[in-house]
Formats: C-alpha cells, structure tokens, sequence
C-alpha cells in the first residue's frame, strides 16, 4: 500500500483561494483509495477547523484526513508524561490537542511550556513563561517556523516566539513539527505506511522535503509555494520529483515515476522463497 502526506498552504491552497487542480488531485486520491494526510505546521486551528475551511475551499477532505504539529505535540508529550501539565503560548488548536490528551492547562509549576503561533501574545505571557524555564520546566515548540503566511502578508511564526525565550532562558526549545521526524513518522504510522511507500508532497525545501528525505520518503517539491527552483542550488538535498503545481501531478503518474514495475518487495519474496526450496531439494 502506497499513501501521501500532503502539506497544505502553498500545495493545495495560497490563503483563502484554491490553487488550481488541487480538487481533482484529492479527489483522485479518494476515488482511488489511496490513504492520505495533510500535514501542517499551524497549531492554531484544531483538525475539525482546518477540514471545514478545505471543504469550503472546494476540497473534499474530511476531520481524519488532517494531522497538525498540535497534535504530534501533544501526543509526544502524552508519551514523556502521561497526564502532564503544560503553560501554553498558542491558541484552540494547541489547547484541544493537549486536552484530548490528556494534559491539564495550568499557569503555575507546569512540567512544559509549549508555544505554538498565536495572535494575541503578550509581553505578560513571556516573562510568565520565562519565569516557569528557569524554574526547571522544558521549553517544548510546535514548529521552529520563522514565519508564517497572512492575509496581509507574513507575521513571526512559533519559531520567532520560541527564539526570545531561547535566548532569554539560556536554552534550546525540543520541536515536534516539521522537518521532525516525530511528525513525520507519526504521521505515517497513523497510515499504517512503510517509509519506502510514502511520499510527501511540500512546497517548502526546509521543512516538507527535508523531513521527507530524512525519513526515507519519496519527496515531491511543488513550485507553487515560498521555493524557487533557483533556490535548490544551495542545499545538500534535493526532493526526488519537482513540478510547478499539483496540477501536475496524479496517483497514476507518481506511482509510475516511484514504483515502475511489479511489486519490488513481491518479487524479492518470491525470489527468496525459491532460492530456499531449491537449497533443501
């Protein structure tokens, strides 16, 4: 079984407009039953949020279909501390994912900090948190996101917040988001995939692909984000498949571009299963 994981702004949609062919792509995954997931590295918004606004978007996506780094987070966490507590800098998205599992939200002694992006910060809010580092809570990011798109451009992402209170508390914040391989292998064993049969389509060089090419996926870099094909030159990776949109691209075509031929790992099977009858004839 092959699957996908797909990021969101910049692959499927530029803020509130679809970009084009974005509709059939998913939906040829759907007709296909090919399993899939959107990744993103927005905590603010919960994964019911994020599948309503594709859905209005004209993407037929569903709640399941939506992995946030608030949820790989959260479930990271869950995993350290079963039951923990956490200060938060972020919003719903964060808030619901931690409570869903299973942590409480407190404002003081808490085991964790966790920042995600947010609109309303203060200065309040820092020099609490600060307070709470360098009393010995661990200093947890959702993403290290320098920025982030905005309807009127960019605004500072949660690794621009998480960089003051580095530099503050005189330590290094542990992130969970994308290019993670927590999330990026979280979000494949939520799959049911193996790594040699994923692909992950971004648009983003420092995140999408280089998570991907980390974990052992299939990488598809789209041009129709924040990289440039000028910009590959000064990286040591490079994504496996470059197209300008995913209008260019379909199940059949990536299938046939990754996996030519039958079944590589059927094959060996069979092979090795002869190789063994003949030794003990």
């Amino acid at each position: 079984m092959r699957g996908y994981l797909i990021d969101m702004d910049g692959v499927v949609y530029r803020g509130n407009q679809m970009i084009p062919g974005a509709d059939r792509f998913i939906a040829d995954l759907r007709k296909a039953g090919v399993p899939f997931l959107f990744l993103t590295n927005n905590s603010q918004r919960t994964r019911r949020d994020v599948a309503l606004k594709l859905q209005r978007l004209g993407i037929d996506a569903l709640e399941e279909h939506v992995f946030t780094c608030a949820m790989a987070t959260a479930r990271y966490l869950a995993r350290q501390k079963p039951g923990g507590t956490a200060y938060v800098i972020g919003e719903g998205g964060l808030l619901t994912a931690l409570h869903t599992n299973g942590f409480a939200i407190v404002d003081k002694n808490p085991d964790y900090v966790v920042v995600g992006e947010g609109r309303t910060l203060t200065f309040e809010m820092f020099e609490t948190a600060l307070g709470m580092i360098m009393n010995g809570a661990k200093l947890i990011a959702t993403n290290m996101d320098p920025n982030c798109p905005s309807q009127g451009g960019m605004r500072p992402g949660c690794g621009a917040i998480v960089a003051m209170l580095e530099a503050a508390g005189g330590m290094k914040a542990f992130s969970v988001g994308k290019p993670s391989p927590i999330m990026m292998r979280g979000a494949r064993k939520q799959l049911g995939l193996a790594a040699e049969d994923t692909i992950m389509i971004g648009d983003t060089m420092e995140t999408d692909i280089l998570g991907g090419v980390q974990a052992g996926y299939k990488t598809v870099l789209v041009l129709s984000g924040g990289t440039r094909r000028e910009d590959l030159g000064r990286l040591a990776y490079r994504p496996d498949h470059i197209a300008d949109s995913v209008a260019d691209l379909s199940h059949a075509r990536l299938s046939e571009l990754f996996f030519p031929g039958p079944n590589i790992r059927a094959v060996r099977k069979k092979s090795t299963a002869k190789k063994l009858m003949l030794a003990t004839a």
